[in-house]
């Protein structure tokens, strides 16, 4: 037996609760793990609060991201003892996923975790970090460099936005943070923002074309955040899409793209092949100091996840929950 979050769905809604579940329960996969910690990610928030119809199948364990150790596997890429991390693939919507002590995965959809982190650490970073190294790998691959100008990061306090500044503040350039959190300037500025402006100032309808002010922009936002972003980055600049938080529209104008040659980026994270996300994973422990990590997370146990959830869908949570599944 083991502990999980299991969602069930029916005709009088959604429950969610803390079950123990029997091994012989677990889905189809060819690698055993047990897991060590979790995250709660905006996915998962949308997932357990029923806010959105993020999971497919009922009953469902959620968790896109879990840490832990290979108990037995059929898969020759990993064996007993391997420590692994998992991100996306579905996982904690469509499969059983990592708010529990034990998962069973496909083995294709694995990485080794990272000599420099633990599991702990590396569920501090989990897919909001992961995702944010993809879109950093994204804009230097592009050739943004410091010398061009201030990047934007909107969404800061959040995960992706927590660590995307961590990650560019050490690749050498001036960050300006947009949030809706006034109280977390010096927490941003702590992790390496040299600016923090209120994210009212992106939040509504713009011009299509605004006064050049950033090399490139990290954005988590979506929709009208998104829009004033593209219209305000530099001539050949680069704008890494990944988040929706203020919604899934769009609200701009080519005008960015064609007549200051904008690219705009989109990220992403669930089903990235092996080699971009090793590639992130590598920047991440090249360049994610464990200090960073400290002040980016904060730990839970397994029976707190449904309140955080609750806590995290109303913008009351800064950074990173990690979550002990064994506690």
């Amino acid at each position: 037996m083991f502990s999980a979050i299991l969602i069930d769905k029916s005709e009088a809604g959604q429950q969610v609760k803390l079950a123990q579940l029997d091994d012989a329960q677990l889905p189809e996969g060819d690698v055993t793990i047990d897991v060590e910690y979790s995250t709660l990610n905006y996915k998962d928030g949308l997932a357990i609060t029923g806010r959105s119809p993020v999971v497919r199948k009922f009953p469902m364990v959620p968790g896109i991201d879990l840490a832990g150790t290979v108990r037995n596997s059929q898969h020759p890429d990993w064996k007993a003892g391997d420590k692994v991390v998992l991100n996306g693939w579905g996982v904690g919507e469509t499969h059983w996923g990592g708010l529990a002590q034990q998962a069973r995965l496909k083995g294709d959809w694995l990485v080794p975790l990272p000599k420099a982190f633990t599991s702990r650490q590396a569920m501090a970073i989990g897919t909001a970090g992961y995702t944010a190294s993809l879109c950093v790998e994204a804009l230097l691959g592009h050739g943004v460099r410091p010398d061009q100008g201030e990047v934007l990061v909107t969404g800061a306090s959040g995960g992706v936005g927590s660590v995307a500044i961590a990650l560019l503040k050490k690749a050498g350039f001036s960050i300006t943070a947009s949030s809706g959190k006034a109280a977390e300037a010096d927490y941003l500025k702590q992790l390496g923002a040299a600016a923090v402006i209120d994210r009212a100032e992106l939040a509504q309808a713009g011009k299509p074309l605004q006064k050049e002010r950033w090399a490139a922009v990290v954005d988590s936002v979506g929709s009208h955040t998104l829009a004033n972003a593209c219209a305000q980055t530099r001539y050949g600049g680069a704008v890494a899409a990944c988040g929706l938080a203020q919604g899934m529209d769009f609200p701009a104008s080519v005008a960015p793209f064609i007549l200051r040659g904008v690219t705009l980026c989109g990220i992403d994270s669930v089903m990235a092949p092996k080699t971009r996300r090793l590639a992130a994973w590598d920047r991440l422990a090249r360049d994610l100091d464990g200090a960073a990590i400290d002040v980016i997370a904060k730990e839970i146990g397994l029976g707190e996840a449904i309140a955080a959830a609750a806590d995290l869908m109303a913008g009351k949570v800064r950074g990173r929950i990690v979550v002990d599944v064994n506690r």
